[in-house]
């Protein structure tokens, strides 16, 4: 065989692309921990949120301007070409107005809340591909027109949105609360309370 000049084809994406399933996977049940664990059944979710953007600044500011550095990238951010400046900051202003609706929906979910987080965070993941893929198609048509889209395509969008609704209608139901025990268990001999 001919030695070949290109390298060969990387996974990287893929692993990025796994990385970023499972950390939104876990997403959903982390958010709602985070939420429960606040201890105010009110205002609990905008406390949650309120550490969402501090995660966020801590991950989507402070690191991308390490990146920035180390590789020699340019952090006079506010000269950024306008466009790019703009579009991103509006993707942003959509992941977050994205992630206060996760929130939301968990809040406004009947009792158990809990057997919603699989329902809401299924409804999201099966329909945010959805949206990407239409989306994308209108702002990057493909090839050929909407006619060269091959029938597994659609498919492909229909068994995600099927998807999303059987895991909605047929959610297994949350575990009944346990209830603590009116007994307390005694100090142990020479413990005092």
């Amino acid at each position: 065989m001919p030695p070949t000049d290109s390298p060969a084809p990387s996974i990287a994406w893929l692993l990025y692309a796994l990385l970023t399933v499972v950390c939104w996977g876990i997403y959903g049940i982390l958010l709602h921990t985070g939420q429960t664990e606040m201890a105010d059944k009110v205002n609990g979710r905008y406390m949650a949120f309120l550490y969402v953007g501090i995660a966020y600044v801590l991950v989507a500011v402070i690191a991308p301007m390490v990146v920035l550095k180390v590789n020699g990238g340019r952090l006079d951010f506010w000269n950024y070409p306008s466009n790019g400046l703009w579009w991103s900051l509006v993707a942003g202003t959509a992941g977050a107005i994205g992630a206060f609706g996760v929130l939301l929906a968990f809040g406004a979910a009947p009792n158990p809340k809990t057997a919603y987080i699989p329902v809401v965070m299924s409804i999201i993941f099966a329909g945010a591909p959805i949206v990407n893929a239409l989306v994308s198609m209108v702002k990057h048509p493909p090839e050929g027109g909407m006619a060269a889209v091959k029938w597994p395509f659609w498919l492909g969008i229909a068994l995600a949105a099927v998807g999303g609704a059987l895991v909605t209608k047929f959610k297994p139901d949350a575990a009944p609360a346990v209830k603590k025990s009116a007994h307390a268990t005694p100090p142990a001999p020479g413990h005092s309370r």
